[in-house]
């Protein structure tokens, strides 16, 4: 009898749950078709329009997966300060439309949200708007101040305009990771490190209160090279040359002293501004230059997001007659099992190979990579897949983006062709496993850990130390690991293991320097790599299909509801982010630095304990 009250009562519970979930379906299907016949939220693109390329948020190769309903809450709420990820192509995609589109006279380049992001990204948008220009349209740059990132992409504008009280902060590149060894000794955490490679840095921080001088060596070679190709593409498109760049603190500091500590007379009397002016200023240029909008406040305009909204169809068709060449995006760190959109699992990663593979459409592959490595294991996973879609006759091109290295690298090695931008970073053949012990912690705190086993190698723990024998098992097993990632770049790029020895030891090369080394075949952009892909298939007309990670039909629908614009408008949704000060960004990124390490070990989780990550690697990114 109990059994069957309790019964009723949870029946009672489920039918109202499934009852409040129906009805709350049925309001969102209403919202959804009332928007789409709403013209209240109308985007209309008036005759001589400016373009406003406003990218406030990180630029990357493919956005990270996140719950439809969370990410509809957040803007709601403003509960995120982290501003949404902007598609590279989806950039590329505006400015190559925007040029064609008879109504947009002018792009407004906004930055002044827009983070750090690496040079081959700001390259590739550079190219479209210098375009842009060459189709006879006028290109504007306006900002209370620029960053470094900002301003390589604002030196391509006709016009560079500043607020007075601004400043243009160049400081070129550089690298100072916070070092934990003392810490960690005083914490009485015992360090195992297990790596093969004079240059292989990424434990350092744990092991060091200073960085290495091979590691210095390293990296002044490939930062010194990314920074004299920031100063060409500059001084190319700026009436002054390379020299116009302060790299001591004694020109700055003159400089400065000459405009009497004004850092917008410095940047203007250095020619790295053209014009001084306040926002109203630009305001009113810009509607004496393209007329108003009805309102006669400001001037005829279509944000960034408005117009992607135009011209990227919500929803992607595949035609299913068409041959294609497939993109598969691997971006972030390599670990091991399934991840979702936005990362790289070696099975999920795998399995979008696998498909692209199965496909009797898809007849050449381009793997596109943004990503300092990881997960040995899960790299192999990766690379057995490129070498079945070679095995099955469809040519494979690796495309390197910000960073394909250690693991990254592994996976591009098997491609037919790797193609790479001259500033990439791309190398650090090295491998490493590491973990730490608490027994010497705990053992201040009186915790203490014993027992009894039937082997030897029973009974490891973190609270135990390490067996010394166990400790030289690891060390080979990491040696024989470099071995393998020897043989696995010789076999792929017709060298000797001996010959990648005296290029990899774990070191880190920008492209330029890796094409000479015989690690990469060619310089170009993604849509180089797919042309070349194309080529290999000897295909003449074909369409490009990026292959994606499926969504469960529950998702689908929710993304659509949620993803859409009206809907969030007629719900009141708030999609305004709250700006973060740069002063305390840089002070939680001090602060965090060492959690944040911490925190990364959960990506350490190949099931042997070996990796191949390049750390330094996220510096200019």
């Amino acid at each position: 009898m109990i059994a069957k009250v309790f019964k009723g009562i949870w029946a009672g519970i489920n039918f109202s749950r499934r009852l409040i979930l129906n009805i709350l379906f049925l309001l969102l299907v209403v919202v959804f078709f009332m928007s789409l016949s709403s013209d209240d939220d109308k985007i209309i693109v008036e005759n001589g329009s400016v373009l406003r390329l406003n990218l406030n948020g990180p630029i990357v190769e493919e956005k990270t997966y996140i719950d439809p309903i969370e990410a509809a809450l957040n803007d709601a709420t403003s509960s995120s300060e982290a501003p949404s990820e902007i598609l590279l192509d989806d950039i590329v995609k505006v400015i190559d439309e925007a040029t064609n589109d008879e109504r947009i006279s002018v792009i407004l380049l906004d930055l002044q949200e827009m983070p750090k992001a690496h040079l081959n990204k700001l390259k590739r948008i550079t190219k479209s708007l210098d375009a842009f220009k060459q189709a006879g349209k006028k290109v504007i740059a306006s900002g209370y101040y620029y960053t470094q990132a900002q301003y390589y992409i604002a030196s391509h504008a006709d016009e560079i305009a500043m607020h007075p009280y601004g400043s243009v902060a160049i400081e070129g590149y550089g690298m100072y990771p916070l070092y934990f060894k003392e810490a960690l000794e005083k914490l009485k955490v015992t360090q195992h490190i297990f790596r093969v490679g004079t240059f292989k840095s990424a434990v350092e921080p744990f092991i060091r209160n200073d960085m290495s001088d091979a590691a210095k060596e390293a990296n002044r070679v490939w930062l010194g090279a990314l920074w004299s190709e920031y100063k060409q593409d500059v001084a190319a498109v700026r009436p002054f040359d390379e020299s116009n760049f302060d790299e001591t603190m004694d020109t700055y500091l003159a400089k400065m002293q000459a405009a009497n500590g004004d850092a917008g007379k410095y940047a203007l009397d250095h020619q790295w501004v053209d014009s001084l002016k306040t926002s109203q200023q630009i305001r009113q240029q810009l509607i004496d230059l393209v007329g108003a909008e009805e309102d006669g406040k400001t001037f005829k305009q279509v944000s960034f997001r408005e117009y992607l909204s135009l011209v990227k169809p919500p929803i992607e068709f595949d035609n299913p007659i068409t041959e294609k060449v497939a993109v598969v995006v691997a971006k972030g760190t390599i670990v091991d099992g399934e991840r979702p959109a936005g990362e790289i699992g070696g099975d999920s990663t795998a399995a979008l190979l696998r498909k692209a593979r199965l496909d009797d459409k898809v007849k050449a592959v381009v793997l596109r990579i943004d990503s300092g490595g990881g997960s040995m294991f899960a790299s192999e996973v990766i690379r057995a897949e490129v070498l079945a879609l070679k095995a099955a006759g469809k040519p494979v091109i690796a495309s390197m983006s910000s960073v394909a290295a250690s693991g990254g690298y592994w996976i591009a090695s098997a491609a037919n062709e790797i193609w790479a931008a001259p500033s990439t970073i791309t190398g650090s053949i090295g491998v490493f496993g590491t973990f730490m012990t608490f027994e010497d912690t705990l053992s201040e705190i009186g915790v203490y850990s014993d027992g009894v086993a039937t082997t030897e190698m029973a009974g490891f723990s973190i609270t135990r130390p390490l067996n010394e024998k166990m400790a030289q098992v690891i060390q080979m097993s990491v040696e024989e690991a470099y071995g393998r990632f020897l043989s696995v770049v010789a076999d792929a790029r017709n060298m000797s293991p001996e010959q990648v020895d005296k290029i990899a030891q774990g070191r880190v090369w920008i492209a330029s320097q890796a094409q000479d080394l015989g690690l990469i075949d060619k310089l170009g952009d993604k849509q180089d790599a797919i042309d070349a892909a194309a080529a290999l298939a000897k295909l003449n007309h074909y369409e490009v299909k990026t292959i994606k990670q499926d969504l469960s039909p529950q998702e689908k629908m929710i993304q659509d509801i949620f993803g859409n614009a009206s809907v969030k408008s007629l719900l009141g949704l708030n999609t305004q982010k709250a700006s973060v000060l740069a002063t305390q960004a840089n002070i939680n990124n001090v602060i965090n630095q060492l959690s944040n390490e911490v925190a990364n070990l959960k990506d350490y989780n190949d099931p042997q304990g070996v990796y191949a990550r390049c750390l330094v690697c996220n510096v200019a990114q």
